[in-house]
Parts: C-alpha cells; sequence; structure tokens
C-alpha cells in the first residue's frame, strides 16, 4: 500500500461547498439528486474515490443534488403563494382574512381595557362646581307663602322626602325608567337617543339620570368629547359611592325647569305657586317634561307648542302607567295642568326688597345665622309678617298719601317718603312693615332708619316716666292726668340748672292752666318740657329705652328738657316697639321678625325671647287713658276710622321734616311716619304744600293711613276694650297751683320754683305716693271706668294738626320766630346746641 494518505469516505448527507458554474445547465445539477424513490442514480458507483484519493464524478453529483432540492422546495412555495395570490383577486384582496381579524379584536381590546382603565384612574370625582352649589334664600311670610328668594340662583334644596312620590315618578317616566336597575351608563340607550335624534323623534342624550347629575353637579355644560369623557367616568365612579336615592336626589336639586327655576321646588314655585312636595300625578309630569327642552315646554310664553307639550305630557303620564306607579284610572281622569300665567315675583322690587334686607340684619345682629352662611344661601326663612296685613299696610298708604301726591306740579311732592310698622303686643311679632315705594327705587327702608326726629310722638314716654317714678311738679304735686301745668307758650321751664329753655306752642298759642290731659290732647309744648325737669331728663331716658327704643338712639343722650319734644331720631320700628309695651300693660317682649328658619330641612335654633316688666302696669295704663283721649277729642281724630277703641300720639319734626301717628289698640301697636327727603341730595325737607297743603302733620295722613290699616288688618277679629288699671288718683283734678297762670317766671332765676307756690304741697293727699296702689282687680275695669281726670276744654273736633286747633295753619317756606329774644333767639335750620338746648323753640319746629 502507499504510504500516501487516502481520502477519507464522505459522510452521508455531504455536499460539496463548491460553488457550481452559472452556466451549468438544470438538468445536470439536477443529475445528483436521488430519484423519487430516494435510490442512487447508477452512476453513483462512480462517487468512489480512486486510487489517487480524488473525488470521482459521482461525489460531486450527489452535492448537486441537495443544492438543486432546496431550490425546489423554494421554487415549490413560491409557486403556492403566486396561486393563493391567484385566487383573491379583485374585490377579494380588500376582505381580511381570519388572521388578521383575530389581530385587530385582540389589538383593539387591548386599547379599550388599557384605556378603560387609565381613565378610570385618572379621572377622579371633582368638587361640585360653584353654579350647582349656589341656592338662594326663601322668605316667606308667616302663612308660608312666598315673599322674596335672595341669590344669584333661584334654587332651593330639599331632601328626596319633601318630593312627592308622584314628582320622583314622572321624573323617572321621563328621563330613566330603569334607573333603580341599571348602571351608571347605558350604552345602548345612548346609541338608542342619537338614533331617535336623527330620525327627528326630539333631542335626546342617551345619558342616564346618573350622567346628567354628574353633568349638572361637577361639570360645564359644554358639548364635548373631552367632557363626555369625564362624565363617562365620574358617573361610573359616583354610582359606586353614592345611592340611587341620594343621585336622584341631586338629580332634581339640579336640573334646569325654565322659568329661571333651577331644581324641582324652585319650578313648582315658578310654575304652580306650591311646594314639590305638593305636585300632583298632572302638574309633576308636565315639569317632568320641561327638563326636556324648558324654554320651548313652557306653554305661556309659547302657546303655539301646546300640542307638542301634551304629547310629552302624555308620554310621561303613559310611562308611569306602564312601570307601575300610576293607576289607569287616575291616568284617565287627568287633564293638562296649565302653569299659572304669572306667579308671585321673586325679584326684589316692591316691599320684598327692604324686608329681605331688614330680615336679613335681624339674623345678623340676633347671632341667628351669620352673614356669610346667609350668602352661601340654603336658608329657608319665614317671617312673623302676615300677608293680609302687609297687604292692608300698603293699600293704605296708597289711598291716604301716595295717591294724592302730583310729583309733576308740585316738586314738594317729590319729597314725600312713607315709613311703617306693626307690632302683636303680647307677642312681639312684626306683623307688617311699609319702607317706601318700591326698593328698586328708593333704597332706605324707612320703617328702620334712624335720622328723622320724632316729634311729639315722644310725650308719652314723659308721661310714663312721671308716673313710674312717683315724680312730682316743682312745687310738690303729684304728676298725674288731673295735674295742672302752666301751658303759656315760651315759658321758661323751672328747676332746669342748664341754659335758659322756654319752646314755644305751635303756632305761639298759650293755653294758660291746663290738664295733663289737656295738654296731651293738644301736644302743648310748654308743659311737657317743664314734666320733664320735673321727672328728670335722665329718668325719661331710661323709660323710653325700657319701654323699647334702643339705648344707642341718635340724639336721645345729653338732650334735657328738650327730650319731651322728640328730639331724639327713633326708627319706625323702635317706636313701634315701645308702644306696644304700653298696648301689652307695661310688659315688653322684645320684637321679632323670624318664627323659623330652617336649611336643607334642619331646624336652626331661634334665641329665646323672655318678656319682661318693663314699667308697672299704672304707669302704663294710665298713660294708655290719656292716649285715649287723643284719638277721641285730640290731634288724632282721624284715627277713628279704624272703628275700635284706639289709643295715640301724634308727632311733628322739627320743620315740618316728618309727620307721625303713633297708636295702639288692646292687640294691633302701629306707627306710621310721614318724611320729607330730596331725592337728589338725600337731605331732610320740610313737607310744607305737600298734596296741596299748608302743612303736613300727624293728625293728617299719618292718622288716616293708621286708621285704614289698623281697621282693614282686624277685619273679622272680635273687637277688645282696653282693661286698664291706673294710678290712684289718676281720675281727680288736682287743682292748680296759686298764680301757675300768671305767665313766665320774672325773677331770671329760671333753676328756682315759683316762690308763690306751697313748699312740697300735695294737692292728692289722700293717694299714697307709691305706685303700687290698684283702683281694682286686673282687668276689672270696664272701658268707661277709670277714664283720665280733669275737664277738657275747646276740644277739637275732625282733622285737626298737633296743636289741636281746627284751622289751617301757616304754609310757607322756612320762616323764622319773634325775633331777636333774651333766649337768644332761634333759627328754624337750627340743630339743639350744647345740651340739646335750643332756646325757645318755635311751634313750627316743635308741635
Amino acid at each position: 500500500m502507499s504510504d500516501e494518505p487516502q481520502p477519507k469516505k464522505p459522510r452521508p448527507g455531504w455536499a460539496s461547498h463548491e460553488p457550481q458554474a452559472a452556466d451549468t445547465p438544470d438538468d445536470a445539477r439536477d443529475d445528483t439528486r436521488t430519484d423519487a424513490a430516494g435510490l442512487p442514480r447508477s452512476n453513483e458507483s462512480d462517487g468512489e474515490a480512486d486510487g489517487h484519493g480524488e473525488p470521482g464524478p459521482a461525489s460531486a453529483k450527489t452535492g448537486a443534488s441537495a443544492t438543486a432540492g432546496a431550490s425546489a422546495k423554494k421554487a415549490a412555495r413560491e409557486e403556492r403563494r403566486a396561486a393563493l395570490k391567484a385566487r383573491r383577486t379583485g374585490w377579494r384582496r380588500l376582505v381580511p382574512t381570519w388572521r388578521m381579524v383575530l389581530g385587530a379584536f385582540l389589538v383593539t381590546a387591548l386599547l379599550v381595557v388599557g384605556g378603560f382603565l387609565l381613565g378610570y384612574t385618572l379621572v377622579q370625582i371633582p368638587a361640585a362646581n360653584a353654579a350647582a352649589t349656589q341656592q338662594a334664600n326663601v322668605y316667606l311670610y308667616a302663612d308660608g307663602t312666598v315673599i322674596a328668594r335672595d341669590g344669584e340662583v333661584n334654587r332651593e334644596n330639599v331632601t328626596l322626602s319633601q318630593i312627592s312620590e308622584d314628582a320622583q315618578h314622572a321624573v323617572l317616566a321621563a328621563e330613566d325608567r330603569d334607573f333603580y336597575t341599571e348602571s351608571a351608563v347605558d350604552p345602548l340607550a345612548m346609541v338608542r337617543g342619537a338614533w331617535n335624534t336623527l330620525t327627528g323623534k326630539g333631542k335626546q342624550s342617551g345619558s342616564t339620570i346618573t350622567q346628567q347629575y354628574v353633568k349638572n353637579y361637577y361639570l360645564r355644560q359644554e358639548q364635548t368629547v373631552t367632557r363626555k369623557v369625564k362624565e363617562f367616568f365620574i358617573a361610573i365612579k359616583l354610582d359606586r359611592n353614592q345611592s340611587k336615592d341620594e343621585i336622584l336626589e341631586g338629580y332634581l336639586n339640579t336640573s334646569f325647569f325654565g322659568r329661571g327655576a333651577y331644581g324641582i321646588q324652585a319650578a313648582a314655585h315658578a310654575y304652580y305657586d306650591m311646594d314639590a312636595s305638593e305636585l300632583d300625578a298632572g302638574r309633576a309630569a308636565y315639569l317632568a317634561a320641561l327638563v326636556n327642552a324648558p324654554s320651548q315646554y313652557d306653554v305661556v310664553a309659547h302657546p303655539g307648542n301646546r300640542a307638542f307639550v301634551e304629547k310629552r305630557w302624555n308620554y310621561v303620564l303613559d310611562g308611569m302607567v306602564d312601570e307601575g306607579w300610576l293607576a289607569p284610572a287616575e291616568r284617565a281622569r287627568l287633564t293638562f295642568p296649565v302653569p299659572k300665567r304669572t306667579t308671585l315675583s321673586t325679584t326684589m322690587s316692591g316691599q320684598r326688597g327692604y324686608i329681605v334686607n331688614i330680615v336679613k340684619q335681624h339674623l345678623v345682629d340676633n347671632k341667628i345665622v351669620d352673614e356669610a352662611s346667609l350668602d352661601a344661601g340654603g336658608y329657608r326663612i319665614t317671617t312673623t309678617l302676615q300677608k293680609s296685613k302687609q297687604d292692608a299696610f300698603v293699600e293704605s298708604v296708597d289711598d291716604n298719601l301716595m295717591d294724592r301726591l302730583d310729583k309733576k306740579n308740585r316738586k314738594v311732592d317729590t319729597y314725600v317718603r312713607a315709613g311703617g310698622a306693626s307690632i302683636e303686643p303680647k307677642t312681639g311679632k312684626v306683623v307688617a312693615m311699609y319702607n317706601g315705594i318700591d326698593y328698586v327705587k328708593q333704597y332706605t327702608p324707612n320703617a328702620t332708619r334712624r335720622d328723622f326726629q320724632v316729634g311729639s310722638s315722644f310725650k308719652p314716654f314723659v308721661f310714663t316716666a312721671a308716673v313710674e317714678n312717683g315724680s312730682r311738679t316743682q312745687d310738690g304735686r303729684r304728676i298725674t292726668p288731673g295735674t295742672h301745668y302752666d301751658g303759656t307758650s315760651e315759658r321758661p321751664v323751672q328747676g332746669w340748672p342748664g341754659p335758659r329753655y322756654a319752646p314755644e306752642n305751635e303756632d305761639h298759642e298759650d293755653y294758660g292752666d291746663i290738664t295733663v290731659s289737656e295738654a296731651t290732647d293738644k301736644s302743648v309744648n310748654a308743659v311737657y318740657a317743664q314734666m320733664a325737669v320735673d321727672v328728670g331728663p335722665d329718668k325719661v331716658r331710661k323709660t323710653a329705652v325700657d319701654l323699647g327704643l334702643s339705648p344707642d338712639t341718635p340724639d336721645l343722650d345729653g338732650a334735657g328738657p328738650s327730650i319731651a319734644l322728640g328730639v331724639a331720631n327713633a326708627s319706625v320700628l323702635d317706636m313701634t316697639q315701645a308702644y306696644a309695651t304700653l298696648a301689652n300693660h307695661g310688659k315688653h317682649t322684645p320684637y321679632t321678625l323670624v318664627e323659623k328658619v330652617t336649611q336643607n330641612g334642619r331646624d336652626i335654633a331661634l334665641p329665646e325671647r323672655h318678656t319682661r316688666r318693663a314699667v308697672s302696669r299704672e304707669a302704663a295704663d294710665t298713660t294708655t287713658s290719656v292716649l285715649k283721649g287723643v284719638v277721641e277729642k285730640g290731634t288724632a281724630t282721624a284715627a277713628q276710622t279704624s272703628g275700635r277703641p284706639a289709643a295715640g300720639k301724634t308727632g311733628t319734626a322739627e320743620e315740618d321734616t316728618a309727620a307721625w301717628f303713633a297708636g295702639y289698640t288692646p292687640d294691633l301697636a302701629t306707627v306710621v311716619a310721614v318724611m320729607g327727603q330730596d331725592p337728589v341730595t338725600a337731605g331732610h325737607k320740610s313737607l310744607y304744600g305737600a298734596m296741596g297743603l299748608p302743612r303736613v302733620n300727624g293728625g293728617g295722613a299719618p292718622a288716616e293711613i293708621w286708621g285704614q290699616y289698623t281697621r282693614d288688618a282686624l277685619e273679622g277679629e272680635p273687637v277688645s276694650s282696653f282693661s286698664l288699671r291706673l294710678q290712684p288718683g289718676a281720675d281727680e283734678s288736682q287743682p292748680p297751683a296759686p298764680d301757675s297762670s300768671g305767665g313766665p317766671s320774672s325773677s331770671g332765676d329760671v333753676s328756682a320754683p315759683a316762690t308763690d307756690a306751697p313748699d312740697d304741697e300735695d294737692t292728692d293727699s289722700g293717694t299714697p305716693d307709691d305706685d303700687g296702689g290698684s283702683t281694682g282687680d286686673d282687668g276689672s275695669e270696664s272701658e268707661g271706668e277709670n277714664s283720665t281726670g280733669g275737664t277738657t276744654t275747646g276740644s277739637p273736633t275732625g282733622d285737626t294738626g298737633d296743636s289741636g286747633r281746627t284751622g289751617t295753619g301757616t304754609g310757607g317756606g322756612d320762616t323764622t320766630g319773634g325775633g331777636t329774644t333774651d333766649d337768644g333767639g332761634s333759627n328754624r335750620d337750627e340743630l339743639p346746641g350744647p345740651g340739646g338746648l335750643s332756646g325757645a323753640l318755635d311751634g313750627r319746629r316743635w308741635d
């Protein structure tokens, strides 16, 4: 054997890696392949290596055959693809394969699930939008009738229990009949709603009540994809956090029903003037129909749409029947409930704005509700005001004052203002107020302002203080209705240590010797200025405050003798409270304007009010007996039109800038003031010539307003008489002191008592000095018993001025009083100087 290394036999499956010639024919390459049976071709034996170790021809053919096999397989695949493409020609190429459909479905599912999870995670339940939480405060008369609603949004939230079941079912039948059984969102309903909208069956969103509530309460109303996406996710979350009842309650409180009403409670009042709890099926179905298109479905505003609206109304009722919420028989009896053409205005016009502001201030002042909470809204405030009495007050002012003005031809008539208040003496409840012709025209409330002098309507407080304190005259006589005083005009007061003070009577009239009762009937300034000194101005002030005037009343402090003439600027409401205390036999109950306050159905606690004894019954009742004479035969005979036993006092402010009448029956205390104010400058103006009269005084328009109002306010109620317990000796006439009518003292020492008056003389020595005595058991006296003492003379009849005269008095503008005097004189425009004194006061300044 040769020593040369022998070539190794190739392993099975080995093929040559030598490239074939490019020009090798296919059939030559195929020779290297096995046949179909896998048997080697005939020349495979030639593949054995020759003796020289070189591969033979057979071996080369085997490698070529393997390569050719791979190529054949590739060609076969290409051929199959070509055949498949040949079959998917034309439209077939547009149809996806099942692999494509499956792939697209899986991708879409992943995107939807991922998007849902992402949205659910990212979208949170936001805070409520500001508009959805705003509510109006609702102010009501004592009988529940709405006075007004304040706030930018007319909404009053109520609980679901405060909404009738018919109203709940009607809204469900109109908007979402499957609300209690469905999920928060209903895609099929959304598709159905879109289809109904497109096919002309009405605009329908397809949103569930939960989605609509989310839109109303948490989002805005814009129609955007972003808002719809947020609405979708918030609705799902809300449905997990709140009950169905809570969601329905929120929806009913936030939906818009037209006529500016948000929420079903406001809507019930706007269309039918009733609470949501009172809605029956017919009215509820109409309100439910409104939600679909509030403006177009108002058949009063759009009567041409009534047929379409009734169709919607019937749809709601039929839905209630289908759901078992309404009996078919009841459904058959229902007729379309046309809403009211005009409902009670909720604006601030007329008396409403005044009432709202005064009641709000009352709530704040009495710490019932703070101002910030009131501004947030949501309070339901039942006042003590009675609608019938309120209407009667307005009508009386119109009849006796406003309708008599001629603002075009008399400039002074443009100055005229009026204020009034009325209180139940036993309860302290304010039952009516008059504040001005219209809040939107005159903003200042005339019933509570404290910038006009009360004039002689203050004089009863002086006499009450005299009786309460057992006061005596300078010559020692007890002050009673029968006590005589010197009524000479410009008589200097005696016993006053301050500057000389000698007030004028109206029109400088001298009355000479006159009893307290007569001086009250005729409103004699000289008598009451002296009485104020006899009692003591400080004691008079205390009595006035005890009766009901505010201790902060302007010009009440430091007035000296002029306090008797009414220099204090008390409000009409304060004066009414004080007179109500007199009517209640000296027992004072703080007035109140509020009967009940609730917020979202929750009662707000009201402060306790305690009745206290302000003055003795004898002091109050004796004053009443004197004031009865003012109405029966004095300056206020016009008040007799009330047709009831009455007591009261007239008053006129300085320069006739205000005229007052304050009076009461056993059941009602009322004060009326007519004021003069420039509408441009707001300055006080005299009322000379107003209504075509020379002057305006308390016995004129104020007493006439009082009489008509009191008659109408108490119509139908039993007539009550005064039951009075008078001070001892009240019905006795005390003789005057010697030379008491001799005119002003000439001694020059006005602080000294009259030299000819007996020292410490008591002409009523049989009467005890204290107030503890009584003329009988409480309430035993009849109206005619224990009347005022003394004899009245020259009692005027008819409509008189404060002076008791029947003449018309002087008219015109500002005039000055009697020239320069040793009192230093007095200009009519001059306010009281130091100590509240202004020298000799002109009768036109004080009545």
